[in-house]
């Protein structure tokens, strides 16, 4: 199962990399956002309430990163979906290939592919924004295994949609529901306390808050380490628990 793992992901790396386009046009989203919303709502860094020291370009990029991470891999799925259509995932069950490497290893691909995407980001953060952000060599690995985890959940759980829908259009209505209402759901753009209280109680519920907040705890500031733990737990459950569904409704699937 490893090796199969293996050379399927390294199959799908050599065809991102031949196709460098997809890559960078699923960043221009995420900057976008980063120009126009650091500079709409950069006055509220002055709100009393807001974390003190902080400006709101490096309160926000922590959302941003986590944003790129959604771009990039809630769409895992219509890949899936496309070689199913195509028959090439038929032509792969009858091989020696192992069931559970078809799924894992396109998985692995989206969660390699956003942790370059977010690289990039931190690196025009810095160079273009002034980011104050602490760019600590240990600080940005846990960051990055926090985007790596995350990227596994929402790419597992596009898989695993694609399996049981087997339709693109309904395919994109999920994907797309997974993107903005949960970063809007989440501390991503403005402080928990500015929040509606009943935004509050669902935000508890939200794995990406659980992101950006341990990202933002070890990136910005003094480093809170309870913060990021408990993001890191979380973030382990919901990769693991979507990875299970996804490949267990793969081998329904196919059984």
């Amino acid at each position: 199962m490893l090796a199969d793992t293996w050379y399927l992901f390294a199959k799908y790396m050599r065809i991102t990399i031949r196709m460098p386009m997809w890559s960078l046009f699923t960043l221009i989203q995420p900057l976008i956002w980063l120009v126009i919303f650091g500079q709409l709502f950069q006055s509220m860094a002055r709100v009393p309430g807001f974390p003190p020291e902080t400006s709101y370009i490096d309160f926000f990029i922590p959302g941003v990163l986590i944003m790129t991470v959604l771009f990039g891999s809630s769409w895992s799925g219509v890949s899936l979906l496309r070689e199913i259509t195509a028959g090439s995932v038929d032509k792969m069950l009858v091989s020696p290939v192992s069931r559970v490497a078809i799924v894992l290893s396109r998985i692995l691909h989206s969660a390699v592919q956003v942790i370059a995407q977010v690289f990039v980001i931190l690196i025009v953060a810095w160079l273009f924004f002034g980011s104050a952000m602490s760019f600590n060599p240990l600080y940005v690995i846990m960051a990055l295994l926090i985007v790596f985890l995350l990227g596994i959940g929402f790419a597992a759980l596009s898989n695993g949609f694609a399996i049981a829908l087997q339709r693109e259009e309904p395919l994109v209505m999920i994907g797309n529901l997974m993107t903005l209402p949960l970063m809007f759901f989440s501390s991503a753009m403005v402080p928990e306390n500015f929040m509606p209280t009943w935004i509050q109680y669902i935000a508890m519920v939200n794995p990406i808050n659980y992101a950006v907040d341990a990202v933002r705890a070890i990136l910005i500031g003094t480093p809170d380490f309870n913060v990021y733990m408990t993001g890191l737990l979380v973030m382990f459950a919901f990769a693991g628990v979507t990875l299970v569904w996804a490949v267990r409704s793969f081998n329904a699937l196919r059984d």
